[in-house]
């Protein structure tokens, strides 16, 4: 199973709403046991693509330290910790500072993630130039995803589920 990090573009609207009413998070996460609408996941790649963003294994930089682990926290623990959102002006901000897929993949040091424990770490040295198919494949939809968003004018949850 593992922890896999979840995407659902929000419009102004109802980013409003569930701002206002956070109790209602999870079910429109969650709604009847499906997804809700522009929703993506990164499976395990999420800390991967987040280090090769920002170098680090934590906190960095915005706008793409936001990319995967930014937002402000709304709502109650939905299984890792709240889900997080971010407005429309932070979802475009991320949009135009993702970088080509080139200096993603420039960014890729499997000995560094290791040892920073970048999750799931044992991967990274193990399997080599699989895990940065991996990583790039799952890098190519949370680009598409947050390219689409901010010409929709949407927003961001972000959650690990």
């Amino acid at each position: 199973m593992g922890m896999a990090a979840c995407f659902a573009a929000v419009t102004p609207a109802t980013a409003e709403r569930l701002t206002s009413n956070p109790d209602q998070v999870e079910e429109y996460l969650f709604p009847d046991g499906g997804e809700p609408e522009n929703y993506i996941d990164v499976d395990k790649a999420w800390h991967g693509i987040h280090y090769l963003l920002t170098g680090s294994a934590d906190e960095s930089v915005p706008p793409l330290s936001w990319a995967v682990m930014g937002g402000t926290e709304i709502g109650e623990d939905i299984g890792y910790g709240p889900a997080r959102i971010l407005t429309t002006e932070q979802v475009k901000q991320i949009a135009e500072a993702l970088p080509n897929e080139d200096d993603f993949k420039a960014a890729y040091a499997p000995e560094a993630m290791e040892a920073a424990q970048i999750y799931p770490d044992v991967i990274w040295v193990r399997d080599g130039q699989e895990s940065l198919d991996y990583l790039v494949e799952n890098y190519r939809e949370l680009v598409a995803f947050y390219r689409a968003a901010a010409t929709r004018g949407d927003g961001a949850i972000l959650w690990l589920c």
